[in-house]
């Protein structure tokens, strides 16, 4: 009766469909002595179990729906409530390959119930365990459907304390399974309050700036940013606010866009506090070579920022010029004469901007060589008139 019922969840598997090397093992009667052990075997025939789907799913698609659709992920789930450490761990392993790139596995395994038990394998005194629970929190929190569960599942706490206790590879899925929840906006108000923000700053001044990591830290960072206290952590922070501008100049595409974003946010919030402390960490060449060379939305950030940190108040901007070149020049003389002095200021001022020309034509030659090698042209006279006329 028992091994009917187990057959009820393997009627519409097809075997044909997994490949020629993984078919002897998964046939049906393979997949039902699979799901047999893990029901109803003692602890060895269980983790056993366990490790044979873990191997099985490490590197196949397929395999993973086949395990899933058979109905392994409930007994799986139930393993990691099992006072035995190897039980816990096989069973941990096992749910991490079922998820991986698999969308549908993730919610199912969630659904199941797997967050609470996770939680409690994160408070053990195992260093392993906790960090291969938080490799799966950080895998579960991927998928957007999960993040509010994950959020109010207690995970969020013992992710930020790994953040400063956690190994390396235990820091860095912290940073991305934190990462990942942040893009749901209740889950900030959790974050902020569990402290992430110190060993936030910690990791990205220890880390290099145009690392993976410092990407994601920083991305972490500018959502903080919109409250006083991650504002007020990064200044107090000896060489915090220094590492974000480390970020501006050294970082990916992405990690500098959102330097420059959490920069803003802090002079937007309040510029009269955080104008001179941003200038003293000399973030001007970054920023003037980001209005040239970074994405249209970090050069839109970078010349709002510019604008914020000019000498002149605010009031008497509204009869300066307003083309984009003369509102550079006006921001860079502003700043260079703050910095340096009102004698140096417009000598500074040219050599920035000259600075500025040759790196924008240098990037304009640059895509043109690229849309040439692209878009080869023949400038014969009778070939120029024909494409002319055909626009």
């Amino acid at each position: 009766m028992v091994r009917e019922e187990v057959n009820v969840g393997l009627q519409d598997l097809k075997v044909s469909e997994i490949t020629a090397f993984e078919e002897d093992t998964l046939n049906k009667q393979g997949v039902q002595e699979l799901l047999w052990s893990l029901l109803y075997g003692a602890d060895d025939s269980r983790i056993q179990a366990a490790h044979q789907i873990r191997n099985l799913t490490k590197s196949s698609a397929k395999c993973r729906v086949y395990f899933a659709a058979a109905g392994v992920i409930p007994p799986l789930v139930s393993m990691l409530k099992s006072p035995s450490i190897k039980a816990k761990e096989a069973a941990l392993l096992a749910l991490l390959n079922l998820a991986v790139r698999n969308e549908r596995n993730k919610v199912r395994i969630v659904k199941a119930g797997a967050l609470h038990p996770l939680v409690d394998i994160m408070q053990s005194e195992d260093t392993n365990l906790r960090e291969a629970a938080a490799a799966a929190i950080l895998t579960l929190s991927a998928t957007t459907s999960n993040k509010s569960i994950i959020g109010t599942s207690g995970a969020i706490p013992l992710l930020v304390e790994m953040l400063t206790s956690g190994s390396l590879q235990g820091k860095v899925d912290a940073v991305i399974a934190l990462y990942n929840l942040s893009t749901v906006q209740e889950n900030l108000l959790p974050i902020l309050a569990a402290g992430a923000c110190l060993p936030l700053v910690l990791l990205l001044k220890d880390c290099k700036k145009s690392s993976k990591v410092a990407e994601k830290v920083i991305a972490l960072l500018e959502l903080l940013m919109a409250f006083e206290e991650g504002r007020t952590c990064v200044i107090k922070e000896e060489g915090g606010l220094l590492a974000v501008v480390e970020v501006l100049e050294e970082g990916s595409i992405q990690a500098r866009e959102h330097a420059v974003g959490a920069l803003l946010t802090m002079c937007q919030s309040n510029r009269c506090k955080y104008r001179e402390l941003i200038l003293q960490e000399g973030v001007i060449p970054g920023l003037l070579e980001l209005t040239v060379q970074g994405s249209s939305e970090a050069q839109e950030k970078a010349r709002k920022l510019l604008d914020l940190l000019r000498n002149s108040p605010i009031r008497q901007r509204a009869a300066s010029p307003t083309s984009a070149s003369a509102i550079l020049q006006s921001i860079a003389y502003d700043i260079a004469a703050h910095v340096d002095s009102a004698e140096a200021g417009t000598e500074n001022a040219k050599k920035m901007l000259n600075e500025m020309v040759q790196l924008s034509m240098e990037q304009s030659m640059r895509h043109l060589q690229q849309r040439a090698q692209v878009y080869p042209l023949d400038l014969s006279p009778t070939t120029c008139t024909t494409k002319v006329l055909s626009k």
